[in-house]
């Protein structure tokens, strides 16, 4: 789906994602939360804040099915993945893609590295 000539100006110019949704212990593709996504959620939030970004909105999400790939981000408006493992990776997403508009290659998740939607 792309925008329209009359849709209104986004609330924001970047909206994040991030996956803490919970699996029980053990379960074979594991979850973002246990992998520590809650606290980097946390982190990614107040550090935005403390950057001034105050045009990006840091959600946290339910599960986004990349699972075995986590913690896992999303960033919209333009569907970018990442896989953030650690408060450094954070940092690096805030400042080159919220800030800069640059993307974190060493970061980024593509549709053929997890499993498909219904898979």
């Amino acid at each position: 789906m792309s925008a329209r000539p009359d849709d209104p100006k986004p609330y924001y110019t970047a909206h994040v994602f991030a996956c803490v949704n919970e699996r029980p212990e053990g379960h074979k593709r594991g979850s973002c939360k246990a992998r520590g996504a809650e606290p980097l959620r946390n982190y990614m939030k107040a550090r935005a804040k403390e950057l001034g970004l105050a045009d990006v909105r840091i959600n946290q999400s339910g599960c986004l099915d990349r699972c075995e790939l986590g913690p896992v981000i999303v960033i919209y408006p333009e569907g970018i993945w990442y896989r953030a493992g650690s408060t450094a990776d954070i940092d690096e997403i805030l400042e080159t893609h919220l800030r800069r508009g640059e993307r974190v290659a060493r970061l980024l998740l593509r549709p053929e590295d997890g499993p498909l939607k219904g898979a």
